[in-house]
């Protein structure tokens, strides 16, 4: 049944019942279809009986077990029934408007749906036709066009009332697929209609929204009927997920198919995990920029510091790159001296205090204080743009002591120690006596 809305024509009543007619939803084996609203404001979608069927007391009668057992289905995944007239010139019933289009229609225009989306649709229909069987009503007639895609899920209509007596959906094509394509095979023998029978449309349909075909292809109603009954469904289109549990449902035994709340179950398991493939597969979240992550320059200070101890003991070391003038804003002064100034013993370049402890000590006056290093001979470092510190003052050996505080005790234990050992020689002189 096409559900787009026309204009109603001549013939189309403008009111039943107490609903005031709008336009044309569509028309299938069974009737017409229109919008209508109560007095409230309240937006129905209202069935109209053909005339032919009306005169038929049998159809009358079956139309009539129908829609009460309608009346009882509890559900969010189907049409409400709002009200009948059973006993009218023309049987009518009127059930809550659903917006939105049907699955053939969006199957039609945007071509299949993901695997996840599938499930999901297929896990709430199968909660509806839980409700529905519960109620003792069997659909008997679900197809694409029988399910509308609403924004609060999709939602089942047209219950089997279709399939009473005189009115056969085989020679009342409603959708360019037809419902041949959707039947189970019992339908087609003639035998009882059970649950089982709405568990082998729902698996057509799902085929259908995954591969955007019926799973049995395209023909005349008896060439379609013949392989619904004889032949396998082709499933070549259907996502991997889904293949093994669809096939289930289209198997030729009823007794082979599985419940309505085992497909329920299992297709909420198949959305969830399609759902989360998905999740993973997203892009991963921009880095950080450069300026807010760590730099880790305090910890690679440490290595230089042992570089620097090192190449104090072999005597082969080279300036860190902060003393060759490598440190922007930085001239030959910075290291301590320009080209023409000396080097140490150790090969480190000397500065201006370096050679004056180095004069002092080869004339062998000891000195007790460090010397005190003028600015050319301070070295700074920048550490991230923080601002200037002094950097560590060098000793007559080139080496680096961690503070001036550590020299001077050095300095204090030699000249005890030397003392000591002045004042032991002059006792040992004194007790040995004149030569």
């Amino acid at each position: 049944m096409n559900m787009a809305m026309m204009r109603l024509r001549r013939e189309d009543p403008r009111v039943v019942g107490s609903f005031r007619l709008h336009r044309r939803l569509g028309a299938g084996g069974m009737g017409v279809v229109y919008l209508g609203s109560d007095k409230k404001g309240q937006r129905v979608a209202l069935k109209v009986i053909r005339p032919d069927l009306a005169e038929d007391q049998e159809f009358r009668s079956r139309f009539a077990r129908e829609v009460s057992a309608a009346r009882r289905i509890r559900g969010g995944c189907t049409a409400r029934l709002v009200a009948a007239d059973l006993d009218a010139e023309r049987p009518w019933f009127a059930t809550q408007y659903v917006p939105g289009p049907s699955l053939h229609d969006k199957v039609a225009d945007g071509g299949p749906i993901g695997a996840a989306e599938v499930a999901a649709v297929g896990a709430a229909l199968s909660e509806g036709l839980v409700a529905v069987h519960e109620a003792g009503v069997v659909h008997r007639d679900l197809k694409p066009s029988n399910i509308l895609l609403s924004p609060k899920g999709p939602r089942i209509i047209d219950f089997g009332i279709a399939w009473a007596t005189g009115a056969s959906t085989l020679t009342h094509v409603g959708t360019a697929v037809g419902s041949p394509g959707f039947l189970a095979p019992e339908q087609v023998r003639g035998a009882t209609v059970t649950p089982a029978t709405d568990v082998f449309s729902l698996g057509a349909t799902l085929a259908y929204a995954s591969m955007g075909d019926s799973p049995f292809g395209h023909g005349s109603s008896e060439v379609m009927l013949y392989r619904v009954v004889h032949e396998e469904a082709q499933l070549a289109g259907v996502p991997d997920a889904l293949a093994p549990l669809v096939r289930a449902c289209l198997a030729k035994d009823p007794e082979e198919r599985p419940s309505t709340l085992q497909l329920s179950l299992r297709l909420k398991e198949i959305a969830a995990r399609e759902a989360q493939g998905l999740a993973d597969v997203r892009p991963p979240a921009p880095r950080a920029p450069e300026a807010d992550r760590p730099t880790g320059r305090l910890a690679d200070t440490y290595p230089e510091r042992a570089q620097r101890r090192q190449s104090g003991r072999t005597g082969q070391g080279t300036p860190p790159p902060h003393e060759r003038g490598t440190a922007p804003g930085r001239g030959p002064s910075s290291r301590g001296g320009g080209p023409s100034s000396g080097r140490n013993r150790r090969g480190v370049p000397a500065s201006r205090g370096d050679s004056a402890r180095e004069g002092s000590s080869r004339a062998g006056t000891p000195s007790r204080s460090g010397p005190r290093p003028g600015p050319s001979s301070r070295s700074t470092t920048r550490s991230g743009g923080g601002a200037r510190r002094p950097g560590p003052r060098r000793t007559g050996t080139g080496l680096r002591p961690a503070n001036p505080r550590l020299l001077r005790q050095r300095l204090f234990v030699f000249v005890v120690v030397t003392l000591v050992v002045a004042l032991g020689i002059a006792l040992v002189q004194g007790c040995q006596g004149p030569g």
